[in-house]
Formats: C-alpha cells, sequence, structure tokens
C-alpha cells in the first residue's frame, strides 16, 4: 500500500514538474527568459483572470441588496426606413451604457499609470437592456464592440445597433402627415430594486443625440425626447420595472409625392371640366369620362400601396379620389341625361315651367345670349308664317278690286270681274261657263295646294323650334353642371388641403 501511494506521488510530482518546464520554454525566447513588458496586456489578463471567478456572475455588487446604477443613451445615426404597411421604424443608433464595476478597478501606478483599457463586452457582465417593442427577425440587434474600462471601476459600452421597432402610423394627413414614434428600453429581467436605469445624457428632455445624424431623404426630425417610466406589470406586480421610451417627431417630405399623387390628381380633376365642353352629340363625352375614371383608380391603386391596409384612420386625399371618382361617376349621368335632352327631338313640348327658367333665366345668367337670341329668331319667323294670308281668304267683287277677308268663302259664290260683258249671246255664256268651271277648278287646286304646303312647312317649322327647344335646354343645363361641378370641385380641393397642410398643425400640437 505504501509503495502504491510513493507512486502515485512520483507520477504527481513528474507531471507538475513537466508543466513548469513547458511553461518556461515558452516564457523562454533564445535561452534568454522572456519578461512581459507591455503592461496593458498584463493589465487585462490580471484582470480577467480575477474577474472570471469573482465578476461575471451576477451584478457587480458587494450585497444582494444594493442597487446597480445603469445609464444609458442613444445617438442616432440615420432613420433608414419607416415601413408605413408593416408598421416598422428601421434606425442606426449607436447605444451608450455606463455602470461601474467594482471588480474592474486597479491601481495605475501598479501597471504603468495605464487609466483605461478596452476588453471583449463577452468577458464582462453587461447589463440585458432591450428593446421592449421590438419588430425584427433576426435574433441578434447589435455589433460587438469592446468595453471601455475605467481603472476606477467605470464600464462603458457603445455597441452600433440597428433597431427595428413597431410603430403605430397614423396617416390621415398622407402625404403631409407628421409620425410620432417611440422606442421603449429597459432591463428584461431585473426590476428597478435591482438595476436603477437613467438616461445617460443630463438634459432628459433632448431625448436623441443628434450629434452624428445623417438627413433622410423622405423624413424630417421635428423633435426628439426621452421619458423615464416606473411601471408595474401583471407578471410581477410587486416589482417595478424601470424603462427609458424615446420618442421621435418627424415630418414627411411630400416632394415626391407631390408628382405622382397630387399632381396628376388636381390635372385629371380639372379635366373633367372638359367634359361639360364637348358637344352633346359627340361620342368622346362618355369616352373621356370613363377614362378619367380609371385614372383616378389607377391613382388610387397606388396609394393603396403607400398606406397600411388596416389602419385607424383613412387617409384624406383617399377620400379626395373617392369624391372625384363620385362625381365623375355624377357627370356620366349628368352626360346621359344631357344627351337625351338634346336628342329628344319634337316628340313634345318643352314645358312652360322648364322654358322660364332655363331658357328664358338660366341662359341669360350664363352668358348664353347667342343661343337665345337664336331662339328669338325662331319664333319671329313662325309669327310671320303665321300671318301670311292664305289663298282662300282672297276673292274678285264686281269692280275686279282683291279684296281680303277672314271667312274663306265657296269659289262658286266669289264674284268675278265684268260678269256682264259675257251675256251677249248664249253660245258666248256656254263658252263663258266652261272657262269658268276650268278656271274655278284650278284654282280650287292651287288653293288646296298652297295650303297644303303652306301647313307642311309651318307643322316642319314647329317641329323644328321644339327639337331646338330640347336642344337649348340640353346646352344651358351643360353650362349650368359645369358651373357646379366646378365650385364642388374647388370647395373640394381648398377644404381637403386646407385641411391636410394647416390643420394637422393643429391637432399635432394639441396631441
Amino acid at each position: 500500500m505504501l509503495v502504491h501511494i510513493l507512486f502515485i506521488l512520483h507520477v504527481l510530482s513528474s507531471y507538475i514538474l513537466e508543466g513548469k518546464w513547458l511553461t518556461e520554454t515558452i516564457l523562454f525566447k533564445d535561452n534568454e527568459p522572456f519578461k512581459e513588458t507591455c503592461h496593458e496586456k498584463r493589465l487585462i489578463r490580471t484582470l480577467l483572470s480575477e474577474y472570471e471567478s469573482r465578476g461575471r456572475l451576477g451584478r457587480p455588487i458587494d450585497q444582494e441588496n444594493n442597487t446597480l446604477d445603469v445609464f444609458f443613451g442613444l445617438t442616432l445615426i440615420q432613420i433608414l426606413d419607416l415601413d408605413e404597411r408593416n408598421q416598422v421604424l428601421a434606425t442606426n443608433v449607436w447605444a451608450s451604457y455606463a455602470w461601474h464595476d467594482r471588480y474592474l478597478s486597479w491601481d495605475p501606478e501598479l501597471f504603468g499609470n495605464i487609466s483605461k483599457v478596452r476588453v471583449p463586452a463577452s468577458a464582462v457582465w453587461i447589463p440585458d437592456i432591450k428593446l421592449y417593442n421590438y419588430a425584427d427577425e433576426r435574433l441578434e440587434e447589435r455589433r460587438d464592440a469592446s468595453v471601455v474600462l475605467q481603472h476606477d471601476g467605470g464600464v462603458q459600452w457603445l455597441p452600433q445597433a440597428i433597431y427595428k421597432s413597431s410603430c403605430s402610423v397614423n396617416i390621415q394627413y398622407f402625404p403631409f402627415d407628421m409620425q410620432v414614434c417611440k422606442m421603449k428600453f429597459g432591463s428584461w429581467t431585473y426590476d428597478g430594486s435591482k438595476i436603477n436605469l437613467s438616461l445617460l445624457h443630463a438634459d432628459i428632455a433632448a431625448g436623441f443625440d443628434l450629434t452624428e445624424y445623417i438627413e433622410n431623404n423622405e423624413w424630417t426630425i421635428v423633435s426628439s425626447a426621452a421619458k423615464r417610466n416606473v411601471i408595474k406589470y401583471a407578471c410581477c406586480p410587486g416589482e417595478p420595472f424601470i424603462d427609458i421610451t424615446f420618442e421621435l417627431q418627424m415630418r414627411r417630405q411630400p416632394a415626391f409625392y407631390n408628382y405622382i399623387l397630387i399632381l396628376p390628381c388636381i390635372l385629371l380633376s380639372s379635366l373633367t371640366l372638359v367634359l361639360f365642353w364637348l358637344p352633346p352629340e359627340t361620342p368622346a363625352k362618355m369616352q373621356l369620362g370613363m377614362n378619367i375614371f380609371v385614372a383616378f383608380f389607377v391613382l388610387l391603386l397606388l396609394l393603396a400601396e403607400s398606406t397600411p391596409p388596416a389602419s385607424s384612420s383613412i387617409p384624406l386625399i383617399g377620400a379626395y379620389y373617392c369624391l372625384n371618382m363620385i362625381l365623375i361617376t355624377l357627370s356620366a349621368f349628368l352626360s346621359v341625361f344631357v344627351v337625351n335632352l338634346y336628342f329628344h327631338g319634337a316628340r313634345s313640348e318643352v314645358p312652360w315651367i322648364v322654358k322660364k327658367i332655363v331658357i328664358d333665366l338660366m341662359a341669360r345668367v350664363f352668358c348664353m345670349r347667342s343661343h337665345v337670341r337664336e331662339f328669338s329668331d325662331i319664333r319671329s319667323r313662325d309669327k310671320t308664317y303665321t300671318d301670311l294670308p292664305l289663298l282662300s281668304d282672297i276673292h274678285f267683287n264686281n269692280s275686279t278690286e282683291m279684296t281680303h277677308t277672314n271667312e274663306v268663302a265657296p269659289v262658286e259664290d266669289r264674284p268675278f270681274p265684268n260678269s256682264k260683258a259675257f251675256t251677249t249671246g248664249s253660245t258666248d255664256l256656254t263658252e263663258e261657263s266652261r272657262w269658268l268651271a276650268v278656271v274655278k277648278r284650278d284654282i280650287r287646286e292651287i288653293r288646296d295646294h298652297c295650303s297644303y304646303m303652306m301647313g307642311k312647312q309651318v307643322k316642319t317649322e314647329r317641329s323644328d323650334k321644339i327639337t331646338k327647344n330640347w336642344r337649348l335646354v340640353a346646352i344651358v343645363l351643360d353650362r349650368f353642371f359645369f358651373f357646379i361641378y366646378l365650385i364642388i370641385m374647388v370647395v373640394s380641393v381648398t377644404t381637403v388641403f386646407d385641411f391636410v397642410i394647416f390643420g394637422k398643425d393643429g391637432n399635432s400640437s394639441s396631441d
């Protein structure tokens, strides 16, 4: 038994001596001892060798009841994107952490007066400060960065990070909108009694540090702020958790959307006015209206691509698009109504109340005197034709003078000139009677034909007058609809864009 114990001791001593020899071979170079001349490496090796056993497990405090003060801040580098559809804000930031670790302090005089060193962040304890409203599919949100250690135990960590945070987007005033996005940071596991989280910068109202900010092409920062909150969650009712919420207020630069959404909208709205200036008989009146409707529908699709599909509010510009589509649809119905009146024909007379309002009143109000004069000329020509004496009103008296009467007498009862001159003989009387009969028959035929032609002409003139009256009513109503549409368009454009551009400022300030 003693032999076995001596053998084990011999093996252990050989192993120890062999390890010492290996160490000495590393420390020797060219048969001369190698001395550590770099104080920084010696300091880091010394700190980490001791810290491995004392500091990495748990918070760097003396007693478990002590609270560790951790300071946190954000330096905003760039706003990468605001995804309105997914309501996600992507930002490039520098996160700043500062706390005191008593296990990472040293005497600078023992290490060549070194007061500051850098070590990997994985080698020391770091607070678990997380972004609460995290909206990124990636698991890692930060890039690895070394930790800066001060000789008095102060620790500073400045990792780079690209955060994707959820942001509630209000598109009511798009594209003249102003968005407010928040980023909430806090310890994920330590409550306020374990870690006292505070803002790194003294001015908490300043929020983000914007000294290194790179301007964004779409968004302009209006203001930023930060607020420290103490909240008790339902999971841990007796433990108050501390968080710092950064608020970023941004205004959209609408120049791009002015050219692809606003300007085409105004131009198409103005083009709709052309519908009322086209003649009712042209088919282009309806075709143009349908084309404008399709163009507005395409603009509405472009707007839908730029806005979140499920939103608590509808963009006012979208409501303006819908209003214009309703007006275009209404203009199509009005155009059909006007065309129907224009081709009404002589089936019926224009009602006197329509004549009084449309022809006598509205035509003069809407500066259509030329059409009114044309209508007056038609009425005067009809009156002239009606006042012409008929051939049946003409008869011969004994004095061979032609007279007019209002009564139509038969041709047999009308006297003829110098009838006594034909009574000299029976033969002459017979010849005279035959001649008179022929004359009377011809006169009757001429009279009937003239009466027929005169009646036909009067009927044609009356039919033309009714047709032109309906056309005049259609043209006047078309002009009336034009002014109504113009007023609605101007009021809607003024109201919507005045409310979008100026009304949102008051709303934002009240919020």
